[in-house]
């Protein structure tokens, strides 16, 4: 048998004469789309990197994943629980993990009633919350003593006995509402801001213009004085 028969001969195609649908490696890689082609590689350059300061990314770190204390010590607590249950899920926001030690959380939310003797106990609690803290004031009782306002041993707000950043007012407030105060925090964690915000999810049109006085003599004017019951319309109220 032949040395130079076809079956023996090897020869290599030349480079044009490739089939079609084959490329060549180099040509392959350029065709396929780079895992940074994005919008914000668009608008960021061809750098894969993005540079921010440290202090702004702990910040948008802290409002995005929140440790909320597990405290709840009054009425407004059960709104707080239905915050947290299947039909709201707080925790799609980032803030849905309740720690039962205050050292290991950063954010908690004082939902209710606040007496001269729970007061130093809620100041420890705080105290033992690593640093940095947010407070969220939820109900009326809670940023002005609410109904009990007048009360002997009834402390009239929670920034009597330690500072707060959030309002969330309502008796009780709506889970929206807490929800909304949650987002607020969020927003102000991430923009290392920390002063205080009162959270008005919805406006009573009827009170919107009245000073304190005039609410609550409009208010006093809405009670049946033989039941003490409030003529309010429940269905239609926000």
């Amino acid at each position: 048998m032949s040395h130079n028969s076809p079956s023996a001969t090897q020869t290599d195609s030349p480079p044009d004469q490739r089939p079609v649908g084959q490329a060549s490696r180099s040509e392959a890689k350029d065709q396929l789309p780079s895992r940074f082609d994005s919008k914000l590689r668009d608008a960021l350059g061809t750098s894969p990197f993005i540079l921010t300061k440290f202090d702004a990314f702990m910040n948008w770190v802290r409002g995005s994943s929140m440790f909320v204390l597990q405290f709840g010590i009054a009425c407004c607590s059960i709104e707080m629980m239905h915050t947290y249950a299947v039909k709201h899920d707080l925790d799609r926001f980032g803030a849905g993990v309740p720690r039962a030690s205050p050292r290991q959380a950063d954010v908690i939310i004082v939902p209710g009633t606040i007496v001269s003797k729970f007061a130093p106990r809620m100041k420890r609690i705080y105290d033992q919350m690593p640093e940095p803290k947010f407070v969220v004031s939820m109900g009326s009782c809670t940023c002005s003593g609410g109904p009990f306002q007048e009360g002997y041993n009834v402390i009239k707000g929670a920034e009597e006995v330690i500072p707060c950043d959030i309002h969330v007012p309502g008796c009780p407030p709506r889970p929206e509402a807490l929800i909304y105060g949650v987002a607020k925090l969020q927003e102000r964690i991430a923009h290392g801001e920390a002063s205080p915000v009162v959270v008005k999810p919805y406006e009573l049109e009827q009170f919107g213009d009245l000073e304190r006085d005039e609410l609550v003599q409009s208010l006093a004017d809405q009670i049946d004085e033989d039941t003490l019951v409030m003529r309010y319309n429940w269905v239609d109220s926000p």
